[in-house]
């Protein structure tokens, strides 16, 4: 079983278009918003550490709006040396409305790839 975390949201109106409906990339807001609810959890954020994004990818299925309630479902898909690949879903009523995923890699204090701490790895692999 993979380790994940479910966030509930309320569409804000800052999250939207002139026409009322969601801007793509509060999708990902909401996915690391999920990302820090689950790291959360787990840790304290000071294990957390430096994840900058290495890819990211999301399909829209269907349209979000102003006010929908939604649920933000993130899990680890993959845990390796030094990144963490989440796969998550955003629904309303039930129903994706938007899937994707990223993949975050741990930096070291000079910026490159740098290995898992063991106590991250542990808990993200539960």
């Amino acid at each position: 079983m993979s380790v994940e975390h479910v966030e509930r949201l309320r569409v804000a109106w800052v999250d939207t278009d002139a026409g009322g409906r969601i801007h793509f990339s509060n999708a990902f807001r909401w996915a690391e918003l999920a990302e820090v609810g689950l790291m959360r959890s787990l840790l304290s954020l000071d294990e957390w550490g430096d994840f900058p994004r290495r890819q990211v990818h999301a399909e829209f299925l269907k349209v979000l709006r102003f006010d929908d309630e939604i649920e933000v479902r993130l899990r680890v898909e993959r845990v390796g040396r030094t990144s963490i690949t989440y796969a998550w879903t955003i629904s309303k009523d039930g129903e994706p409305h938007i899937v994707g995923g990223h993949t975050v890699v741990h930096v070291g204090a000079d910026g490159r790839p740098a290995e898992l701490p063991d106590r991250v790895g542990a808990a993200l692999s539960a």
